[in-house]
């Protein structure tokens, strides 16, 4: 990670962040931990399954890969990921694997335990997991582990399934604002220098003094990205709800 200003101010290096899911935004908070870019240059060469296993990683992906270039192997699977099967009792109907009928860009990549590939549309992603045994053009049948969400489509048609684009969602927005708010504190940057790159100098200029809102939400989008990178990240994987401009841990009440 660069610590220039050049590289976190500018907000529109970010907008890439908006078109991510839960896997993806976990490794872009992990690839800012500093002890995750020290293990990666002290290991990666002759990696260990320690060093990786500490931050929930099958192998040491390289940190200065974004979420559009890197694919690390998560260790437990992520929620959410189709796995595919051959059907051992098939019907006349069913539906044959046929990795080029699926829609979107591909990326297929073994995680050391089977192939994975991920596939992305506009506004969306998915993840699947391929058995060794599977084949092109075999019968086959999906599965997600229980408690996932929904698994997509892909029983019929394998390209049928599309997605729309729509509107950013505030929490999207928020976790563009809060790595740029980490970049910043990382960097180095006060506060301010942050809530100016995130909200432009004429509305700091306008709105900063110690008790403003402005300076408390800037105050706790900088926190919670240090939560994030620091082992917060693991929820995203699992579909875990983060509070939005608040840490995750849940106050005690009386």
């Amino acid at each position: 990670m660069s610590d220039s200003h050049e590289a976190w101010h500018p907000s529109a290096a970010y907008l890439y962040v908006l078109h991510l899911d839960g896997p993806a935004l976990a490794w872009e908070y992990l690839r800012r931990h500093p002890d995750y870019c020290r293990d990666w240059w002290c290991h990666h060469r002759r990696p260990t399954s320690a060093a990786a296993l500490r931050w929930g990683l099958l192998g040491l992906e390289n940190p200065d890969l974004d979420a559009r270039d890197a694919h690390p192997a998560w260790c437990p699977e992520p929620a959410g990921v189709v796995q595919f099967h051959p059907d051992l009792t098939p019907t006349p109907g069913a539906v044959p694997f046929d990795l080029w009928r699926m829609a979107g860009h591909k990326h297929l990549f073994h995680d050391g335990q089977h192939l994975a590939l991920t596939t992305w549309a506009p506004g969306c992603w998915w993840h699947f997991a391929l058995a060794p045994t599977l084949g092109h053009g075999m019968p086959c049948v999906h599965a997600v582990h229980d408690g996932d969400p929904e698994p997509p489509p892909v029983a019929g048609d394998l390209a049928a399934w599309s997605c729309s684009q729509a509107r950013p969602s505030r929490a999207v927005l928020l976790e563009l604002h809060t790595l740029q708010a980490l970049d910043g504190t990382l960097a180095g940057a006060t506060l301010r220098e942050v809530a100016e790159a995130l909200c432009g100098p004429a509305a700091v200029a306008a709105d900063w003094h110690a008790d403003s809102a402005l300076r408390a939400r800037v105050r706790r989008m900088a926190q919670r990205g240090t939560v994030l990178m620091r082992g917060g990240y693991r929820r995203l994987l699992q579909h875990v709800p983060i509070a939005q401009g608040r840490l995750h841990r849940p106050a005690k009440r009386p």
